[in-house]
């Protein structure tokens, strides 16, 4: 894709290794939305152009055809990059409309990793703000079959759905620490000062505490 001044100017600005997710937002306030300069940014295969473009899209644009084209994309970064890169696009974009949130409830079982990780931390995040879900016992089900087979980046996703499904509903709080003692996943990991440990018992124990439930 031919790139235009404007865009190549943008690409100089975010190129140095220093570049701050708030410097991004300073400039996706001011571009405001702009799909075809995002889709120039996303060209350049640049992870700070990228992230900016996310920030830039127009979300009513975002078909599943385009999303698997972008989450393509994606997949060719490392994996740092890759999971920012993916959490920032569902974060910042796919979350925000009925119709792309539609989209991820589908990608339970996507032959894709990057999009089941996107299903499983939605589902985590909308627990995460205390909002009970219907479908709890079902995901559970999913989660106590699949984990230990998944991809370690979707098997995070589930595990941390697993938990806040432990925190706000007591009636799973039992089975969620099971889980956790069963796969043993992240036991041990150590964690930065004032961060929860992954591994569910530890993480439910001190989330539920926190909220004093």
């Amino acid at each position: 894709m031919e790139l235009s001044s404007k865009a190549k100017n943008i690409i100089s600005q975010v190129s140095d290794k220093t570049t701050k997710l708030g410097d991004l937002r300073n400039i996706a306030k001011e571009i405001k939305i702009d799909h075809e300069l995002a889709m120039q940014l996303w060209s350049s295969k640049h992870f700070f152009a990228r992230q900016l473009a996310i920030l830039i899209m127009d979300k009513k644009l975002l078909t599943e055809e385009v999303i698997d084209k972008l989450v393509a994309d994606i997949d060719q970064h490392d994996e740092n990059e890759k999971l920012q890169l993916i959490d920032w696009l569902m974060a910042n974009q796919l979350t925000k409309d009925k119709k792309t949130v539609a989209l991820i409830e589908g990608w339970g079982d996507s032959p894709s990793p990057l999009k089941r990780r996107v299903y499983w931390y939605y589902q985590g995040r909308l627990r995460w703000v205390g909002k009970i879900q219907p479908n709890s016992e079902e995901l559970l089900s999913v989660i106590e079959r699949q984990i230990e087979n998944e991809e370690p980046y979707v098997q995070w996703a589930m595990n941390f759905t697993a938990g806040w499904i432990g925190i706000y509903e007591k009636k799973y709080r039992n089975r969620c620490i099971v889980l956790g003692e069963k796969t043993g996943l992240y036991k041990g990991k150590k964690v930065s000062k004032g961060c929860t440990p992954d591994y569910l018992p530890e993480f439910i124990a001190i989330e539920s505490y926190k909220r004093n439930l």
